[in-house]
């Protein structure tokens, strides 16, 4: 790769306004002089007072995308740089991925050319390093499994079993079953021993299967023996999960034999805590192309999450198929200096895009499905839909004042509007085609970060709150979404939101599944309330939050430090009455992908935690352990 012909540097200092202040250094690497350009980057500490600027010209911002230019008669000859800086910040930086994500240049001619940046500096003291955030840890026994059992009464042997395989008279269901545990364990690990054979082997263990009906589906038993393994199951899923236990068993003795061993006798009793065992990832802000997101879905597998609840649209892009609306997978997915969508988080000069297929939609809901994960397809509405809006410009109602109101992540007018008839057609049609490709009961909606004053300026808006006799913004959400869950119970399928479904009325409860995220107390009164709850707070399982206060940590901060020991340790629960927790259908990771720009970066900040939730999603309580758990984790996949 050739070296950048410009560079950016930036910094941040607490002086200079309420949050601090940032300073650019553009540096011309080239080998020709640059003159009459403008610069553009991206960052989540953005620039809410366009005067607070010394040095350049605030041109304009758009959610995370700032553009700026020089005095006038700048010219950087090679080597010399230009320094700017900007205040009036909306908050305070406080790690070294605060600062610019991307930028480029807009040369003279309108051509654009990337710039390199560095990572955000810490003005005025050296920032500190992360520190050390997974011990060692220590064993109570010898036994590689993730998520620990909720029984185990095993006792550890000095080998291992070459291979497991089949006793002779396996019904074909469960070979099939072996077959697909064994392709699981090859796609994670392909450099690895295969841990099974499907017809007998020498210094090999014959596996026989059991069917009881007084298991849980998602439930099996162990029953360790010097002849045999004897896997009892009553479903599927327990099979499976069995199967999945003892490839964890086996691959341990492998890879570090004497720390791990393969039990020689004595049983496991095992099934989830929960029902609702959840992980959650968003493909609007960073595309990840199919084989990622199947490999992801793999990764839960192996840790018995059974939900893979799929963002798919935001303001940044809209990433699912339509057939009715092809504008939505061109228009709204394609982000650029030129393009309808402006560069965000990470853009340059090229222009990006990427979208999913019905039919890549169809191999990664049948991959989940072999795997017993089920796919939750999230469209987010009625806010986050820029990249909706800006496909179908006819569901805004053109009477209403541009910018006249700005979500949390600054996007201007970014919600559908529920006063606008036809957006109640476009969203039948969408639902029409996601009951086709997603087998779930629940679609998700969203329903999240509407900003209060959203539609107060659309006379359309104004007319339905007069007739409706309802006022304010959350009260129009709820008009919108109740007719959405009418539309979604009309197509078979339940109501799936985030917390704010509630607000403003809410919905029936009958049928909707809230996740809580703001707080953990929101899931409390959700519950209350009568709705189902999924804890998903983002104080203990969102994964794109820092792991520790050191400046040279990555990641975000709105909910705090999140470090993998606090993630284990969270009890979901919390202070949820004895009469409410049956309200409380189990837990999720979310995976928010504003910073997540490479692959590295996302196995730093999703592991080792992603496997901390799933354990507290399936060991009991009294079973966890923290040093345990940190013994073992290190032999997780990664993406």
């Amino acid at each position: 790769m050739q070296p950048a012909s410009y560079h950016l540097e930036n910094t941040w200092s607490p002086d200079g306004g309420p949050n601090g202040r940032l300073t650019f250094t553009l540096v011309n690497l080239s080998d020709a002089p640059l003159t009459g350009f403008r610069l553009v980057y991206t960052s989540l500490t953005r620039v809410i007072d366009p005067k607070a600027c010394d040095n350049a010209v605030f041109l304009r911002r758009n959610a995370n995308f700032h553009e700026f230019a020089p005095p006038a008669g700048l010219s950087l000859a090679p080597g010399e740089s230009w320094t700017f800086s900007v205040s009036g910040l909306n908050r305070t930086a406080k790690h070294c991925t605060d600062g610019a994500k991307s930028a480029y240049l807009t040369l003279s001619d309108g051509s654009h050319v990337t710039v390199s940046v560095s990572d955000l500096l810490l003005e005025g003291r050296v920032s500190e390093p992360p520190p050390v955030l997974l011990p060692e840890g220590k064993l109570d026994l010898p036994f590689a499994i993730q998520p620990w059992p909720a029984a185990i009464d095993a006792w550890p042997g000095e080998g291992f079993p070459v291979v497991l395989y089949p006793a002779k008279g396996t019904d074909g269901a469960s070979l099939k079953a072996v077959a697909t545990a064994q392709a699981l364990f090859h796609r994670l690990f392909p450099a690895n021993h295969a841990p099974f054979s499907l017809i007998a082997a020498p210094q090999g263990k014959a596996l026989r299967f059991v069917e009881r009906s007084d298991l849980a589906k998602e439930a099996y038993e162990l029953a360790f023996s010097a002849d045999e393994i004897v896997l009892a199951y009553s479903a599927d899923a327990g099979r499976l999960y069995g199967l999945t236990t003892l490839v964890q068993l086996l691959d341990g003795a492998r890879r570090e034999p004497g720390k791990f061993r393969f039990p020689i006798a004595g049983t496991i009793s095992d099934q989830p805590r929960y029902g609702w065992r959840g992980c959650h990832l968003d493909v609007s802000r960073q595309f990840h192309p199919k084989e990622n997101v199947k490999r992801l879905i793999d990764i839960l597998a192996w840790l018995k999450l059974n939900i893979f609840h799929w963002h798919l649209t935001d303001d940044e892009a809209w990433r699912l198929e339509i057939k009715a609306y092809p504008q939505l997978t061109s228009t709204g997915v394609l982000r650029g200096p030129d393009e309808p969508l402006l560069p965000q988080l990470g853009n340059g000069a090229e222009p990006v895009d990427g979208f999913y297929s019905q039919d890549d939609v169809r191999e990664i809901v049948a991959h989940a499905q072999t795997l017993g994960v089920e796919v939750v397809p999230e469209i987010d509405i009625p806010g986050h839909s820029t990249a909706a809006l800006v496909a179908l410009p006819d569901l805004a109602d053109g009477q209403e004042a541009p910018e006249s109101y700005h979500s949390v992540q600054g996007y201007p007018n970014n919600a559908l509007n529920p006063a606008v008839e036809p957006t109640y057609e476009f969203l039948g049609r969408v639902f029409d085609e996601m009951v086709e490709l997603f087998p779930s009961d629940y679609i998700h909606v969203g329903g999240d970060e509407v900003a209060n004053g959203s539609w107060l300026a659309s006379p359309l808006a104004r007319k339905l709150m007069e007739r409706e006799g309802i006022s304010g913004t959350f009260a129009l959400q709820s008009y919108f979404l109740k007719r959405v869950k009418a539309m979604l119970t009309a197509r078979g399928r339940r109501l799936a939101g985030w917390n704010e479904v509630a607000h403003g009325g809410g919905v029936a409860t009958e049928g909707t599944l809230l996740m809580a995220w703001e707080k953990p107390e929101v899931g409390i009164e959700l519950a209350r309330e009568g709705y189902d709850v999924v804890m998903t707070p983002g104080q203990a399982y969102y994964l794109d939050m820092v792991q520790a206060e050191a400046w040279q940590e990555p990641g975000a901060s709105w909910a705090g430090t999140v470090p993998p020991a606090h993630t284990y340790a969270y009890e979901a629960e919390g202070e949820f009455p004895e009469e409410l927790k049956d309200r409380m259908k189990g837990v999720q990771a979310c995976i928010w992908l504003e910073n997540f720009l490479s692959r590295a970066y996302f196995n730093r900040l999703v592991f080792p935690r992603l496997p901390a939730i799933a354990e507290a999603a399936w060991t009991p309580k009294a079973g966890k352990n923290w040093d345990r758990f940190a013994a073992i984790v290190r032999l997780s996949p990664v993406l």
